[in-house]
């Protein structure tokens, strides 16, 4: 069976904002070429990913990521029968979830000891063995076990799970992504603000409060990549490509929450492109470890009004090209969104045409590994 990645890449204009904070209140950074960029995580982004799945994929795909997995457990054994009342509940599923390899709290026993991603199937059929068991069933501690390692959502298919008290729970993460980085030189700045208290009286002068908020604004390459393959392997085929294109979905439109009500940052990208390959993932953040000098178009000219959106497309371009010469092949399909990148030799597309495009290559792919 041949490999099977699909890359994203993105770059996106974010203006002055505060996506993503340091433990001091700063947004992150990262010395990248010898200068400071800014710098989103991947993290923040996944979590922002996970919760645009809501809006893409069924509930009954998703997953939670929890230390009330007892809890979670116990509201679906009521569900399943009624008639057991709360505490009971609360008992059998704290005992299902250590049948299945769940390491409960020592103070909190109804809480996990560490967050546990779980997903809807798998706590329902949790919940169905253990009012199994309750009724007298033959329902042993490997049958729980099995419950928790079958039936995984796609986000637990996507980005993994780890249980350190029990490694055969693990799933190895089909997706990767990256710190998304400006392909310029930033410089923090700050806003210096003022509060008014309403109610004080009209005679009394200064603010009833002050405060500074850190910020910066940056043209942004973001990459991600999924492993189809492992996602298959996971998932199986009947929902692999819908995973991939909402992944794709996800990535394209979401955007982390950090101090978006006093930015409203909201943006969606300037250029995309994503490529289908069967050797390995390549990450093209190398087109940028020369900073982009601002003014510089997609033709290489100087304009004393231009920004770093023409430049990083240019720059992205001749990159790849360069990548594709000397180290792999080019993609055994590819598209684009945006603004056209000059030399990328793709098929230029609508984002809604890009992820039908994307749902069907995977779709046949699955096909073709059926009858191979």
């Amino acid at each position: 069976m041949k490999n099977c990645y699909v890359d994203i890449h993105v770059i996106q204009t974010v203006p002055p904002s505060c996506v993503n904070r340091d433990d001091t209140g700063s947004p992150k950074t990262a010395v990248y070429g010898g200068t400071t960029r800014a710098r989103v995580s991947s993290q923040s982004w996944k979590h922002a990913m996970r919760s645009m799945f809501k809006e893409i994929f069924d509930r009954d795909l998703l997953g939670d990521r929890t230390k009330r997995v007892a809890e979670l457990v116990a509201e679906r054994i009521k569900m399943t029968d009624g008639a057991i009342d709360d505490d009971k509940c609360q008992k059998l599923a704290i005992d299902a979830c250590k049948s299945a390899g769940i390491s409960m709290d020592k103070k909190k026993e109804q809480q996990s000891d560490v967050l546990m991603f779980i997903s809807e199937a798998q706590a329902r059929e949790l919940a169905r063995l253990a009012v199994e068991k309750n009724n007298g069933g033959d329902i042993s501690g490997n049958d729980f076990k099995t419950a928790l390692k079958e039936h995984p959502s796609v986000d637990m298919a996507l980005f993994g799970r780890m249980v350190a008290s029990d490694p055969s729970l693990n799933y190895d993460a089909a997706a990767q992504v990256a710190h998304s980085i400006s392909t310029h030189t930033v410089h923090n700045e700050y806003d210096y603000f003022t509060a008014v208290d309403d109610l004080s009286p009209e005679d009394t002068a200064g603010a009833g409060h002050l405060g500074t908020i850190e910020y910066n604004s940056a043209t942004l390459y973001r990459y991600a990549t999924v492993n189809v393959n492992e996602l298959r392997k996971n998932l199986g085929d009947k929902v692999t490509a819908k995973t991939v294109k909402g992944f794709v979905e996800a990535f394209v439109r979401s955007m982390p929450t950090g101090k978006q009500n006093t930015f409203a940052n909201r943006t969606y990208p300037d250029y995309v492109y994503v490529a289908v390959r069967d050797d390995q993932p390549a990450n093209f953040s190398g087109a940028f470890e020369k900073p982009i000098t601002a003014g510089a178009d997609a033709n290489g000219a100087f304009e004393e009004s231009g920004g770093y959106v023409g430049g990083s497309i240019k720059a992205f371009s001749e990159y790849s090209e360069e990548v594709y010469r000397n180290y792999v092949s080019k993609p055994a399909a590819s598209w684009d969104v945006g603004k056209p990148a000059a030399g990328m030799g793709t098929e230029h597309v609508t984002f809604k045409e890009l992820l039908n495009k994307v749902e069907e290559y995977i779709t046949e792919k699955n096909c073709e590994n059926e009858v191979m």
